[in-house]
C-alpha cells in the first residue's frame, strides 16, 4: 500500500499537464469557502422563517 501510494505521488509530481495540486488545493479552498458561506447565509433565513412560523402557530394555537 505504501509503496502504491508513493508511486501515485511520483505521478503527480512528475506530471506537467494540467492543472497542479496547487491549483486545485486553490480551487478546492475557493470552494469550501463558497460553500460555507451560502450554507451560513441560508440557514440564518431558514432559522428567521422557523422562527416565524413558530410565532403564528403559537399565536392562533390558544
Amino acid at each position: 500500500m505504501k509503496t502504491q501510494l508513493k508511486a501515485l505521488f511520483a505521478r503527480f509530481r512528475d506530471c506537467d499537464e494540467g492543472a497542479t495540486l496547487v491549483e486545485y488545493g486553490i480551487a478546492l479552498g475557493l470552494a469550501i469557502g463558497v460553500g460555507t458561506l451560502a450554507i451560513s447565509t441560508l440557514s440564518s433565513d431558514v432559522t428567521a422563517e422557523f422562527t416565524s412560523a413558530s410565532t403564528v402557530l403559537k399565536a392562533n394555537d390558544g
